[in-house]
């Protein structure tokens, strides 16, 4: 999580959107960032609105507007799974070293998937508790151009990135009848996906 304060920007970490990334880049720019422990740097908007939000208030009378990025839920599933292959997980009970792509879905579409496919939802991170989506930025990883164009012109600077935790390149494609239950599982996932294409903005 990184917070601009004179710019009154908070740009949330949603997990394997690219956020080390961002993090990478925009760190030394910005007033405060969160790294560690990973469920502050990772923390999703609910949890943003009942403890930082109030500090932030209390701290400076700001509310800052918060951004986050969000990608095509089977591409961010695919990341999940391409980086729990690596080696210094094998034997460990978040592995996918073992397992098909199809499974790793199948079992992530279940009301409690097995430690290996539970790696969360980006629709509950973007969530508040009333159901609106809490940030008034919302991009698409997949227009990563509208991404770095707003923090350009949001922040007055220019930005390079680098690559940083990069999972391993494999060629993954779901079978048309897992896809078809993912669709309808986690229906939400690719609602809030599709918002990221309309720039939401409050």
């Amino acid at each position: 999580m990184l917070v601009f304060w004179k710019e009154n920007l908070v740009l949330l970490a949603v997990p394997k959107t690219g956020s080390t990334a961002l993090e990478g880049a925009l760190a030394p720019r910005a007033s405060m960032v969160l790294r560690d422990p990973p469920h502050l740097k990772h923390a999703p908007c609910y949890r943003y609105k009942r403890f930082l939000k109030p500090f932030f208030v209390q701290a400076g009378g700001q509310k800052p507007e918060l951004m986050a990025v969000v990608r095509n839920p089977i591409d961010w599933l695919g990341s999940w799974y391409r980086y729990r292959t690596r080696d210094d997980l094998i034997g460990h009970e978040n592995s996918t070293r073992d397992v098909s792509f199809d499974d790793f879905v199948l079992e992530y579409c279940k009301g409690t998937p097995a430690p290996f496919a539970n790696v969360g939802s980006q629709n509950k991170f973007l969530r508040i508790n009333d159901g609106e989506v809490g940030v008034q930025h919302l991009f698409q990883y997949e227009q990563w151009d509208k991404v770095i164009g707003y923090l350009e012109e949001r922040l007055e600077m220019t930005i390079t990135l680098k690559q940083k935790n990069v999972s391993p390149k494999m060629d993954l494609t779901l079978s048309p009848a897992v896809e078809a239950r993912l669709r309808d599982k986690r229906a939400a996932e690719f609602e809030v996906w599709e918002l990221g294409r309309r720039e939401i903005s409050g």
